[in-house]
């Protein structure tokens, strides 16, 4: 399952294909973490990767097994996957 973990307003700027990922900003974390699966392996993403390893941390700290950050982020995606992405 993939998390993004940026403010509403950066997936008009830039984002992955959509694939049913769940949206929840970093600074909303702590009360909707109810809503992820314990049971998924998460991919947490945000524009540079580092709002997605605080993520990735903090859902680690409190059991999470299988969690992942994306490095890079999507700046990186749009490096090595994507180039139509909107650098920002």
């Amino acid at each position: 399952m993939l998390v993004d973990v940026r403010e509403p307003f950066e997936k008009a700027i830039a984002d992955l294909p959509e694939m049913g990922q769940l949206r929840i900003p970093l600074r909303d974390l702590p009360g909707r973490i109810h809503e992820l699966p314990r049971d998924a392996d998460l991919v947490l993403y945000c524009r540079s990767g580092s709002r997605s390893a605080m993520a990735v941390a903090a859902l680690v700290q409190r059991g999470f097994p299988r969690v992942w950050n994306l490095e890079g982020g999507l700046l990186r995606w749009r490096d090595e996957v994507d180039p139509s992405l909107t650098a920002y």
